[in-house]
């Protein structure tokens, strides 16, 4: 009896170790499969390299929107495939988007395939976001209990809350280069607004040690954060494994229990409701 419940200990002990040597599961909150005509990856490649990098959900989104239709036409095993519908048929759709009614339509028609759980990410700046456009996107994702993932300034974030309040918005780069104090106060006052922290800067120092002021807004915002890999251009595929990697290595330095919020747990807290389904 004593060998055999030796062994059974000596089991568990093995398969602890190794769940605690497996990289922190990350939900990508900010990616693009762009198919502009084409994918620069095929589908298969982009999917192997979430699993390789292990990867358990996706943000997609794609101009055109043919991207995102294909990562859920895969149906891949072990990934969660959040679909947003990107305001954009071609890159200087950027420009324009928020004064064009045609996008409105657009925006409309592709919600009609049932699955989207958001709009965006779309490039907003300043007063720009006073266009009536603008809050005819922003009551239509009310509506329908969508997210808007806004590439913007604070200011433009402000209006865009102040279209409607009950606005759920995920701020693309948290402001990029915005500072703690400013972020923090936008949380605060904004219960609805989460920070995805691609291309945001002053998180770690030269050293990779994360940073105080951001280890601060870690603590008291645990659950507004989200992480993503921003994959707009090919460049951004071909890192990718070096992104993840830089954002595990700060996310080591947080408690466990902050780390997995903001790799994952925010993500899938967000996202999960009835009538969506986890590939």
């Amino acid at each position: 009896m004593r060998v055999a419940f030796g062994c059974v200990a000596l089991a568990l002990f093995t398969v602890t170790i190794a769940r605690a040597a497996e990289p922190i599961e990350i939900f990508d909150a900010h990616l693009h499969y762009n198919w502009e005509p084409k994918p620069y990856y095929q589908p298969d490649e982009v999917l192997a390299l979430f699993r390789k990098h292990r990867i358990t959900g996706i943000l997609a989104t794609s101009r055109p929107n043919t991207g995102t239709h294909a990562l859920m036409d895969a149906k891949a095993e072990g990934l969660w495939v959040v679909p947003f519908i990107r305001p954009y048929r071609v890159r200087p759709d950027i420009q324009t988007w928020f004064n064009d009614p045609v996008i409105f339509n657009l925006v409309q028609d592709e919600f009609k395939r049932g699955y989207y759980r958001g709009i965006g990410e779309f490039h907003l700046h300043g007063k720009s976001a006073e266009n009536e456009w603008v809050k005819k996107t922003v009551d239509f994702a009310v509506a329908n209990n969508l997210y808007l993932h806004a590439h913007s300034d604070d200011e433009a974030i402000e209006i865009l809350m102040r279209h409607n309040p009950k606005a759920q918005v995920i701020w693309a780069h948290t402001g990029f280069g915005l500072s703690t104090d400013r972020v923090a106060a936008m949380l605060t006052k904004y219960p609805k607004l989460w920070g995805e922290l691609s291309y945001r800067s002053g998180i770690v120092d030269g050293s990779g040690k994360l940073t105080a002021e951001w280890r601060g807004l870690f603590e008291k915002y645990p659950d507004r954060f989200l992480l993503g890999s921003d994959t707009w251009v090919p460049e951004r595929w071909a890192s990718y494994g070096e992104i993840m990697a830089s954002y595990r290595a700060w996310l080591t330095q947080l408690p466990p229990k902050i780390a997995a919020q903001i790799a994952n747990g925010n993500a899938k807290a967000l996202f999960a409701s009835p009538g969506v389904t986890k590939n």
